[in-house]
């Protein structure tokens, strides 16, 4: 059987896009990973699953796998990305969506020139909404790293979990060494995406991500939200912020006690349809 798929990018951060809805298939994990890989499949950092919604005020369901085959709750650069191609595949005629996801309901906005405009819902701060081991809530923690090394780290979960560190330069930071040891760090049960972020002025502000099942990519939607709230919660930067990473710049608006809106771009890179069954142990 051959299955259509779309390869899309949202500043880099790559997906592989199917439309469960109008053709069907079953994808286990192993397929996920040979799919994933660079080489000997598609190539992606995370598997989008477009299919019909379990809830009556949603539009459409969005299922994220990363590469490792991992169900995960929320992907910010890829629902801009669902959201233009639901529209592109004709599957809806909205340009303003509800979407189902893990996370709850994701509401992404089509602009012009393929931006599109999400609202990414509440950011929840306490340690058991991360989930994060803590004793009691604080504004920032520290967190033991080999060699008796310490990192500050603020934690919010954006529909997914997040580590924010703040760094004087993101370009000399050790992402590296320290991105995997702050990921499946045993005060976060469920794993965690690690942000490295620099502060430039109250209006700017540079990120590198070290996402959860994945390893560094070239930009992280949920990453650039929770460290652009994150920054704002310590009175680093202003209510509206862009942040920059690897791949490009995302526009970040939020307000405390109000959602986060999120304004990226898209991109098509190729569509094209593959033989299941090369990839399925």
């Amino acid at each position: 059987m051959l299955l259509e798929f779309t390869k899309m990018h949202g500043l880099g951060n790559d997906f592989m896009v199917i439309d469960l809805i109008s053709q069907k298939a079953f994808l286990d994990t192993i397929t996920i990973q040979r799919l994933a890989d660079r080489h000997f499949g598609i190539g992606f950092d995370q598997l989008l699953i477009v299919e019909p919604p379990d809830v009556p005020n949603a539009d459409f369901k969005y299922r994220i796998f990363n590469a490792d085959g991992s169900e995960v709750e929320q992907c910010g650069n890829g629902v801009r990305c669902f959201a233009r191609f639901v529209h592109e595949r004709k599957l809806t005629t909205k340009t303003k969506i509800k979407v189902q996801t893990k996370a709850g309901i994701v509401e992404p906005e089509l602009g012009l020139n393929g931006w599109v405009r999400v609202n990414m819902g509440y950011p929840k701060f306490l340690p058991q909404e991360i989930p994060f081991f803590a004793d009691e809530p604080e504004n920032l923690y520290d967190i033991d790293l080999l060699n008796n090394e310490k990192l500050t780290i603020d934690v919010v979960n954006m529909g997914n979990p997040h580590a924010v560190t703040v760094v004087p330069n993101v370009l000399t930071a050790d992402v590296a060494t320290i991105g995997p040891q702050v990921e499946s760090h045993e005060r976060f049960p469920q794993r965690v995406n690690a942000g490295f972020m620099q502060i430039v002025d109250e209006k700017h502000a540079r990120l590198r991500v070290f996402e959860r099942g994945v390893g560094e990519t070239l930009a992280c939607g949920t990453g650039a939200c929770a460290a652009a709230v994150s920054g704002m919660r310590r009175g680093l930067l202003a209510s509206s912020v862009e942040i920059e990473l690897a791949g490009g710049k995302l526009l970040i608006e939020w307000k405390e006690g109000d959602v986060v809106w999120m304004t990226g771009p898209t991109a098509t890179v190729f569509e094209g349809r593959i033989d299941l069954r090369y990839f399925q142990p």
